[in-house]
């Protein structure tokens, strides 16, 4: 199962290492304790948005860039469970493909499909005339 607390702790270390900070600058930078801002980033704590607002504001990103992160690593991550659990291959859901298994036999030949050929249009059938009425039939009644 993927914990959103997990998922936002791994992307504020990720930011705070690649912007080769300590844990002491950003938790002195955004006014949190250090053991708090270890816990948030390993996943044990889950942070206010006020708190985490100051933790962005601290590793100078903003919280919007921070939640699609998180929300993309989520979305990821939950793909590659389905996608393991299925069988089937990692970015093609909107398509209904299997993994072949040894047991799916040989394969079976598939012949090319031939492109269309064009059809000449059909003349439109013109609507037929009103046949003429026998004027003695019209007197006889």
């Amino acid at each position: 199962m993927v914990l959103l607390r997990r998922v936002i702790g791994d992307a504020l270390r990720s930011r705070r290492q690649g912007q080769q900070r300590t844990l002491r600058e950003v938790s002195s930078a955004a006014n949190v304790s250090l053991g708090y801002l270890s816990e948030v980033e390993r996943g044990q704590k889950e942070p206010s948005s006020e708190l985490l607002a100051a933790i962005c504001d601290a590793l100078d990103i903003a919280l919007h860039d921070l939640l699609a992160e998180a929300a993309e690593a989520i979305a990821a991550e939950t793909v590659a469970a389905e996608a393991a659990r299925l069988r089937r291959p990692i970015g093609l859901r909107h398509m209904d493909l299997r993994l072949a298994t040894a047991d799916d036999g040989p394969p079976v030949p598939m012949s090319p499909i031939a492109p269309p050929q064009p059809v000449a249009p059909q003349p439109t059938p013109r609507p037929a005339s009103p046949q003429p009425v026998a004027l003695a039939a019209v007197r006889a009644a």
